[in-house]
């Protein structure tokens, strides 16, 4: 018996036998062509090309009706990945220019254009370079004469165990009771996927697949990030045990979506949901949230050659603005970096993208395509309640020329007598110390704050979480971070703002009433995380845990400080 460990999306504990899927990509058979075969090989070529698509397709088509509302948007994203000139084009050109064969020449592209996305600095746009490799993945099998990518014999459920896995596999594999990647992290669309099929999974396990054998029991815990190989009976026992109470509990937590959110001493608390996608708007209202806090809009402008157009834009945002049915939609602006510019005609990055032009400071260099994205909010806004919120603040100046960029929109649209909302309000995300310490400034200029704490932690404390060398030194509840966090939400207060936290630490059932405590009453956070929060928030007396969080916030040791936040939470 032995485990390995990894970063746990939920879902529960699994326990069943594992399933292992081998990648592709890992021997790519490689050889030269000869001359007067290059064209029959870039004609196999596009021959598996178009037999993916079809498969995309048909999957796409004959989805049941259970199945996750992400799924058919998630497959769309593949289909643009497959029909871009960007992949095929350079496939070929590795057939028809060196001679390679169609294996070698499209597993070379997909890596190459894989890389280019590694070197984003946002957590979920660095994502994006997996999903360029699952469909070089499924065109190299449809290579090798296989037209699934996987092969769901409908025999005894199992725990899929694999580098990585594609939406498509994901939604093909109809007895899969859970998923074990080598890969990945919570941003990935296999783990938007894995979490909205409501079955444990765990990414960034390092090397399972070459510890696991087809056929070995597992335990998957996906709260805890945690795979048990080969348990022994007294630990099957246990998690049998934990398992039975999981499911009891998330029966419970289902009896709380329709129960008004209020702290012990009745304070009115909102839970607001992330999202990345329109369609998820629905399924978080559904769990009980009050609005959406954070839309990415980064995703319509991924994974394609061209920049999305005003009204393909406008009908995503209208089609969440809708689904909330009345509830606020906050809607955050173009959030990536120039370091790999999305569009070509977009300006250069720096030799360090984290503190390059990224977020705010891109789009007001690409003013064109920021007044596009600004226009499409305002007539989205027209449908229902919708905020305009601005990445990465710093400065002042940055608010005044959205706000310049903004008017000229709302011209614009009375020009052409379109119909939006004349007060839209604008918000800024702090997520740099600079800003949280200059919070004041902020909260009188701007209708809101939202809190980035995954930034914020990471800016504090320099420490890049994607780096595995220094990963474990991520510590969301460092006291310095703590108290940027708490001199926000002060800020705000006295200015007489809302303000909410949108990152992780906001769906961390262990941080709820420690940001009770500082005075938080807007969470927003992924809509699966928002029954346990609530239940937490159910549970809390704000009246005792602001002088204790007060207390807490003095300390300068990261342990002590820990210590007291386990006292907090175990509290009932």
């Amino acid at each position: 018996m032995f485990s390995v460990h990894g970063t746990g999306l939920g879902g529960g504990i699994a326990i069943a036998k594992a399933r292992r899927l081998v990648m592709a990509m890992r021997d790519v058979v490689r050889f030269q062509v000869e001359p007067h075969r290059v064209e029959a090989e870039m004609s196999r070529l596009d021959a598996a090309m178009s037999d993916v698509r079809m498969d995309l397709e048909a999957i796409s088509e004959q989805l049941p009706e259970d199945s996750p509302q992400e799924g058919p948007a998630l497959l769309d994203i593949h289909l643009m990945i497959l029909e871009d000139p960007a992949l095929l084009q350079g496939a070929r050109a590795n057939i028809g220019e060196r001679g390679w064969n169609a294996e070698w020449s499209l597993a070379s592209q997909a890596e190459r254009l894989a890389e280019q996305f590694a070197d984003f600095e946002d957590a979920y746009l660095r994502e994006r370079g997996r999903d360029v490799i699952q469909v070089a993945e499924r065109v190299l099998k449809a290579l090798a004469g296989s037209r699934n990518s996987v092969a769901d014999d409908g025999g005894e459920p199992a725990i899929y165990v694999a580098e990585d896995i594609a939406p498509a596999d994901m939604l093909s594999l109809r007895n899969a009771l859970g998923f074990a990647l080598d890969t990945g992290g919570g941003n990935s669309h296999s783990a938007i996927l894995a979490r909205s099929m409501n079955v444990p999974a765990v990414v960034g396990l390092g090397g399972a697949t070459e510890l696991i054998r087809d056929d070995d029991w597992v335990i998957l815990d996906g709260d805890r990030g945690l795979m048990i190989i080969a348990p022994d009976e007294p630990v099957l026992a246990e998690y049998r045990h934990r398992q039975a109470a999981g499911l009891l509990e998330r029966e419970k937590l289902k009896r709380l979506v329709k129960v008004p959110c209020r702290t012990l001493d009745r304070i009115p608390v909102e839970l607001l949901a992330n999202i990345e996608m329109p369609d998820e708007a629905e399924p978080a209202r559904a769990e009980g949230a009050v609005g959406i806090g954070l839309y990415r809009s980064e995703f319509l402008f991924m994974n394609r050659r061209e920049l999305p157009g005003e009204d393909e834009q406008f009908e995503a945002y209208r089609a969440a603005v809708v689904a909330m049915d009345g509830l606020p939609v906050t809607i955050r602006t173009l959030d990536v970096g120039a370091d790999k510019a999305i569009d070509p005609k977009g300006p250069q990055g720096g030799p360090n993208p984290a503190l390059g032009l990224r977020a705010i400071r891109y789009s007001l260099a690409r003013q064109d395509m920021f007044l596009v994205q600004l226009r499409a909010m305002l007539r989205a806004s027209a449908f229902g309640p919708l905020r305009i919120l601005l990445p990465m603040l710093t400065h002042g100046h940055e608010i005044d020329s959205t706000r310049k960029l903004l008017e000229l929109a709302r011209q614009q649209l009375r020009d052409e007598a379109r119909s939006f909302d004349e007060q839209v309000p604008v918000g800024g995300m702090i997520e740099v110390p600079a800003a949280a310490m200059s919070a004041a400034y902020f909260a009188r200029r701007l209708d809101f704050l939202s809190i980035g704490t995954n930034d914020l932690i990471q800016y504090t404390l320099a420490i890049d979480r994607s780096d595995h060398m220094v990963a474990p030194l991520y510590d969301s509840f460092h006291p310095a971070v703590l108290r940027l966090v708490a001199m926000t939400i002060r800020a705000a207060d006295r200015a007489g703002k809302p303000v909410s936290v949108c990152g992780e630490l906001a769906g961390n059932p262990q941080a709820t009433r420690l940001l009770l405590g500082m005075g938080l009453r807007q969470f927003s956070m992924h809509s699966a995380n928002l029954l346990r929060v609530k239940r937490e928030i159910l549970l809390a007396d704000t009246s005792r845990l602001a002088s204790r969080v007060s207390r807490m916030l003095h300390s300068d040791d990261p342990a002590r400080v820990r210590a007291q936040l386990a006292k907090l939470t175990a509290e009932t």
